[in-house]
């Protein structure tokens, strides 16, 4: 056999195949249509949801954000007796709970995922992972009970030791001045912190262990110590996943109602201090939506979900251009 007859053989099969595989396309074809138009139609779903609720909210907080302008965004009144309203102070509260939350929660998740995945014996790594995924399931309203219940009253113990301790460093220490009371702005982030480490830890372990083993190999076989693995390998081969885990975390944070309901203070007031109570957007729309009796109060009431809303979607929008940003730098540095 010469070698022109070699290639008439293989381009003989090549075309047989690509008939079979023809055939089979035409065969599966309606089957593909309708599941490709199903899939498109679903995801159109979504994006239509999204959109009918920020319409929804613009039309039914209009009144609100028409009578008062810029300032319902820089005012701190609340006054429903005399029918004004600014949202400052809910605004601010749903920030700075949520900022709290995530500087405990992200390195605290940190460790845990990478104790589970690099550290943790193998026996031990299952319980572990199930406690995690138990505590993630677990209801807000019993994060809330148990904060108002069982952490407000201990951490109410430990805060003449913040006072005497933290309240006295120069610059912060007007972070920590304040009455024992338990219940305040640093109690709801702690437990915030609690609900969505559970979220971002999950995140972060599952691509921690689906990094390559011959990469994490690779650097332990340099004398990488365990950190510097974590640091120079996992980190930067996960960092989308992992970007996205603490975003899912902190959207969770902005949003929680019932548990920072409970614990927060509902104060309608701004404090330089953490130990003092507040409020957030969530937790005053849950405290006085049924109390909304005239139209503009109702109003104001949307128009808060609205800033929450919209804080959500910059939040989500910033954590994308960062992570355009890292991909633009790692192109520029390999190039």
């Amino acid at each position: 056999m010469n070698g022109s007859e070699v290639v008439t053989g293989a381009q003989v099969e090549l075309s047989a195949a690509s008939e079979q595989k023809s055939a089979g396309k035409s065969s599966g074809f309606p089957a593909d249509f309708l599941f490709r138009k199903f899939t498109g139609f679903v995801a159109f779903i979504v994006a239509a949801t999204l959109v009918a609720i920020m319409i929804s909210l613009i039309i039914e907080g209009w009144s609100a954000l028409h009578t008062f302008g810029w300032k319902f965004l820089i005012t701190s009144t609340w006054d429903p007796v005399s029918n004004v309203y600014g949202a400052l102070v809910f605004i601010v509260g749903t920030l700075l709970s949520s900022l709290i939350a995530m500087v405990i929660a992200v390195p605290v998740s940190f460790g845990i995922a990478l104790f589970i995945s690099e550290l943790s014996p193998r026996w031990l790594r299952g319980p572990i992972s199930a406690v995690i995924e138990l505590l993630a399931a677990i209801p807000s309203i019993i994060y809330g009970m148990w904060g108002l219940l069982v952490f407000a009253p201990w951490f109410g113990n430990i805060e003449p030791w913040i006072n005497d301790h933290l309240g006295v460093i120069p610059g912060i220490g007007m972070l920590f001045q304040g009455p024992p009371m338990g219940i305040g702005m640093l109690t709801a982030g702690i437990v915030l912190a609690i609900m969505v480490i559970p979220f971002i830890a999950s995140v972060m372990r599952d691509v921690f262990m689906i990094t390559p083993a011959a990469l994490k190999e690779s650097a332990y076989a340099l004398g990488a110590t365990t950190w510097e693995v974590a640091r120079h390998v996992i980190l930067p081969f996960t960092r989308r996943a992992v970007t996205g885990g603490i975003f899912l975390g902190l959207g969770r944070a902005l949003g929680e109602t019932m548990a920072v309901t409970f614990i927060i203070g509902n104060a309608n007031n701004l404090s330089a201090s953490l130990l003092m109570p507040g409020a957030s957007i969530a937790s005053v729309i849950a405290n006085e939506f049924t109390e909304a009796t005239t139209p503009l109060y109702k109003s104001s009431l949307l128009a808060l979900g609205l800033i929450l809303f919209v804080i959500t979607v910059v939040v989500l929008a910033l954590a994308k251009l960062l992570l355009l940003r890292l991909d633009a730098s790692l192109e520029g540095k390999k190039a």
